[in-house]
């Protein structure tokens, strides 16, 4: 049983809130299909994330089998809902998209029984005969069907359903309406759904009209029209604004018991508010001439079902018990899951797989481009012999002239693998969980782990920096050959890669879209090298401001600092314009920024993005 009491939500601040839901009190029964409907802007969606535990309510309790759920939440395979947006990826097909939710959500399942199980949901729901297409070649009502049967993986107790029919054709809307409607009758199941149409009301079991946030009607579909004194579907909305809200909700109050008695949704239950005086309507309408339309109308009582007259049933009890909850995978099984999913995405998104090799085989190739020229003179630095003063004196001019465009040469080649590796980070993941966090809004009320899910993205971002900065590194020291401890420059080049990467995976996180992210993101690579000191000098006490937060800069000192035992590091220090820090020191505060960029995704995951 659900109960809705005296539910109400403002958001703001007071006394100025606004004040979205207004003593909403309302009960379904088990094995009850429900409507949820009224003008646009009613507080339809926000009732139905209320109950989902997606917005806390003000006032009020929403109780599901006696227990108030502001206490204690319903476990993720209890309920299940069904939001506006897409739930599914477009790259997978149907059959991938519905194994994926089952292993998320539901633990100890072999392969074989995985697959029975995903067979079982789509004869179900309509959809075997297309398990094999990829949701992106979908209409509109097979997207619906795939998005009821992503959340019938767990056999929910509780389904809500927000706008399933919305911009479906009528054929398609009378196979959704009847599928939700079949669901209902399975498993004692309770199924609300959000609607703006009028169409089907026969399949309803009751249908509860918002009005402002105000109830204005919850009862039986057959005495909807009678009730507001309307004959047709169409006039019913422009009938709900002749009236005030508050005026609708104290009508209703006064005279939902012989609704709910008609519609066996037990009217002798305390739902909130008391039925009193105060809460008549300021004016007579068609509703207070009920009587003589139940003397027509046979009453309904679908409550005495839960009551039936099993002999297993067990006795009341004041402390209301909760079945032990179905297992919900570990950790590590979903990071598994994920990190799968994640890989076959990404080979299917042909056009972020050629934008990868491109950057992979692209930027090393322009960063030798540019040392074309320069490598004889790194190979050949050396002292110039000396005959006399006059010919010292113009040796050593030169040789300081070759030492400073030599400097200049590795400093600058150097800054521009560090730059372009920078600029792969921002690339690699600053779309990673922006572009797909209603998604795993949704998975992870399910029961994901946002701990799982930074994880695969930690895990497959890993893989592409180690590709992209290891063949930066090999390829143009095979090239160019720089000299010093090629070891620990490839160690410095991974980690700048990887601290771009993880911090904006944490900006992607915190970001409310994918172009946000994108956009946040090339500014931070933008900045790296002028606040990198490497091309010209920040006053001292700006430096220290800065250079923590510039992964640019330890890359580039630490991989000169590598450099220490030839030359070509004489050379850069003639030219270098800040100072350097060792490569201890830069490998640290690396390995500090990727921490740091990951404790932000993980915070940013955490938080909900719903809105």
């Amino acid at each position: 049983m659900l109960e809705l009491k005296d539910v109400s939500l403002e958001v703001g601040p007071e006394p100025d809130g606004l004040r979205l839901l207004s003593e909403v009190s309302a009960r379904f029964p088990k094995k009850h299909f429900g409507a949820i409907l009224g003008p646009s802007g009613c507080g339809k969606s926000t009732l139905l994330k209320t109950i989902a535990g997606l917005r806390e309510p003000t006032e009020g309790h929403v109780e599901w089998d006696g227990i108030d759920l502001a206490a204690e939440d319903m476990d993720p395979h209890e309920i299940g809902y069904v939001p506006q947006f897409s739930i599914a990826y477009d790259l997978l097909t149907v059959w991938e998209n519905i194994e994926a939710a089952l292993r998320l959500r539901v633990a100890s399942l072999d392969r074989e029984t995985a697959g029975i199980r995903v067979e079982k949901i789509l004869q179900d729901v309509g959809l075997d005969d297309i398990e094999d297409r990829r949701v992106a070649l979908l209409s509109g009502g097979q997207k619906r069907r795939l998005a009821l049967a992503l959340e019938m993986v767990s056999s929910p107790h509780l389904l809500l359903s927000d706008e399933a029919t919305t911009g479906l054709d009528p054929k398609a809307e009378n196979e959704i309406v009847k599928l939700m409607h079949g669901l209902s009758q399975s498993d004692e199941r309770i199924v609300l759904s959000v609607t703006h149409s009028l169409r089907h009301l026969a399949l309803y079991d009751s249908v509860l009209v918002l009005y402002q946030g105000h109830v204005a009607y919850h009862g039986a579909p057959d005495t909807l029209f009678h009730y507001f004194g309307v004959e047709q579907a169409d006039e019913l909305f422009p009938r709900l604004a002749m009236r005030s809200p508050e005026d609708w909700h104290g009508s209703w109050l006064k005279h939902r018991g012989p609704y709910y008695n008609a519609a066996g949704l037990d009217a002798t239950a305390d739902l909130g508010e008391a039925e009193t005086s105060e809460h008549a309507p300021s004016s007579e309408g068609p509703e207070d001439r009920l009587e003589e339309h139940f003397e027509k109308v046979p009453q309904k009582n679908r409550a005495e079902p839960e009551t039936g007259e099993s002999s297993d049933a067990e006795p009341d009890s004041d402390s209301p018990h909760r079945p032990e909850p179905a297992q919900t995978p570990s950790a590590i099984n979903q990071f598994s899951v994920l990190l799968a999913r994640r890989w076959k995405l990404f080979f299917r998104d042909r056009g972020a797989l050629a934008l990868q090799l491109a950057l992979l085989f692209g930027f090393p190739c322009l960063v030798v481009i540019f040392a074309l020229d320069g490598i004889p003179q790194i190979k050949t630095l050396a002292a110039p012999p000396t005959a006399n003063f006059v010919q010292q004196m113009q040796s050593e001019f030169e040789q300081t002239a070759e030492i400073s465009k030599t400097g200049s040469l590795v400093s600058g080649l150097i800054m521009f693998q560090v730059i372009l590796l920078a600029l792969m980070g921002s690339n690699n993941a600053a779309r990673e969980i922006a572009a797909e966090r209603l998604i795993f809004e949704k998975e992870k009320f399910a029961g994901l782990r946002p701990g799982a899910y930074v994880a695969s993205k930690g895990a497959f971002l890993g893989t592409l920096v180690l590709a992209q900065s290891l063949w930066m590194g090999f390829f143009v020291n095979t090239m160019v050959r720089f000299s010093g401890d090629l070891g620990a420059q490839l160690l410095l080049l991974v980690l700048v890669n990887a601290a771009m990467t993880a911090i904006c995976l944490g900006l992607s996180s915190m970001m409310k879209s994918a172009e946000q992210a994108s956009l946040v993101s090339v500014y931070l690579v933008g900045f790296q090298l002028p606040l990198s000191g490497a091309v010209l000098a920040l006053p001292a006490a700006l430096n220290w401001i800065t250079r923590p937060f510039i992964a640019s800069y330890w890359g580039w000192s630490g991989f000169i600092h590598a450099m220490r035992d030839t030359r070509a590091y004489g050379a850069v220090l003639k030219v270098a314009q800040t100072n350097l820090s060792a490569v201890p020191v830069c490998v640290w505060v690396l390995c500090f920024h990727v921490l740091l960029g990951l404790l932000l995704a993980y915070t940013g995951s955490r938080n909900s993005r719903w809105e």
